[in-house]
């Protein structure tokens, strides 16, 4: 077992009291500097995340948390010229004012949605158990479509960023839980994939980057979601990345040859792994034993390395790591959505309900304003 009783309510503690809402819903995330606050979202997810992989949800506020998500989410205007910057932001470090239902009639200047901040805010809003009502769905694929690039990447912001497997995963994420794929050229982000491939069979950020594997699970999940992984990779090259992955276990993983082992990689070659049917190869008691020999049994956290300060991002990977090789007291997770299986079963309910609807168009998960 992971730990007695009083551990896992100290992990739980740790997590959230990294992701503390206040009555304003603008808490503090334990974060002292504007990088951290602009991307106070994504750190709420792991937060939230890591408790529902805990069974302990029941410690926040989850009304109090929805209304501030949805106070992030930039709304299409009364006359729609900022659609394409719709979506969530990562905080209310622009300074507009909050209207869960309406956006101003002149869109600031500088405000737009952020593509992994829109993943993670609607994961967010799903582990909370929302029913998505309050989505502008013609926002964020509108917002979506603006980002993605002519070789079928996308930039994290319409200003202009990185381009990189991460964003074509979260843009996939997006897709597949409001249940509409208008958001992206799913040819071209496939496209993008196949020739992200690099010559030992991992996969980079993009052509011709190293092979890393964060961006390996980031593709194999999008293909996943799409339901297109068999057709994009041939068996031999499914195993070929299987070798990969799996020869990137020391004790826990690393994600690179010749890089030590760290806490994340547990889920992310290990969530790589179980997509491709393979995890069950590993190694569990070592890839356990790293994992707990990181966690601060003072504070509850775990850190990417034994003898470091403990982060919410690998307290939650941490969890899903432990998660993977069937942990008692942890919920199973679904490794390509990045959310616990309950979550995940609760976004489908949602699918079966908007398909009895009969069209996503004429349901609450457009209709905000």
């Amino acid at each position: 077992m992971l730990c007695s009783n009083d551990d896992v309510e100290t992990l739980a503690a740790y997590i959230r009291q990294s992701n503390q809402v206040t009555d304003n819903g603008l808490g503090a995330l334990g974060c002292g500097n504007f990088r951290s606050m602009i991307k106070r979202l994504t750190i709420a997810f792991f937060a939230l995340a890591g408790l529902d992989m805990l069974d302990a949800l029941d410690k926040v506020d989850r009304a109090n948390i929805i209304e501030w998500i949805y106070s992030l989410q930039v709304l299409p205007c009364e006359d729609k010229s900022n659609l394409s910057r719709c979506g969530f932001r990562g905080s209310s470090h622009v300074g507009v004012q909050y209207n869960p239902f309406k956006s101003p009639a002149t869109p600031h200047l500088y405000d737009s949605g952020h593509i992994a901040m829109t993943y993670t805010g609607l994961a967010s809003l799903v582990i909370l158990g929302d029913d998505l009502s309050r989505v502008n769905g013609e926002g964020c694929m509108a917002g979506l479509r603006a980002l993605q690039l002519e070789d079928g990447s996308f930039y994290a912001v319409p200003e202009g960023s990185e381009n990189d497997m991460r964003f074509v995963y979260c843009a996939a994420c997006i897709c597949y839980m409001l249940d509409d794929w208008s958001g992206m050229d799913i040819d071209k982000a496939v496209s993008y994939i196949r020739r992200s491939m690099s010559y030992d069979s991992g996969l980079g950020q993009g052509a011709d980057l190293e092979s890393h594997g964060g961006s390996t699970f980031c593709a194999i999940a999008t293909l996943c979601l799409m339901n297109r992984l068999e057709e994009v990779f041939s068996e031999t090259e499914l195993n070929r990345i299987r070798r990969w992955c799996i020869m990137r276990q020391q004790s826990g993983f690393h994600g690179r040859p010749g890089k030590p082992v760290d806490t994340c990689y547990s889920f992310w070659v290990g969530g790589t792994l179980k997509l491709l049917n393979i995890f069950q190869y590993t190694e569990f008691e070592k890839n356990r034993n790293y994992i707990l020999s990181t966690q601060d049994r003072l504070v509850g956290g775990f850190a990417k390395w034994p003898e470091s300060h403990p982060d919410v991002l690998h307290a939650y990977f941490g969890i899903c790591g432990l998660s993977l090789i069937g942990e008692p007291g942890i919920r199973e997770v679904h490794p390509a959505l990045n959310m616990s299986l309950r979550a995940f079963e609760y976004l489908q309910s949602l699918h079966e309900k908007w398909k009895h609807q009969n069209s996503k168009f004429s349901d609450p998960v457009t209709n905000c304003t």
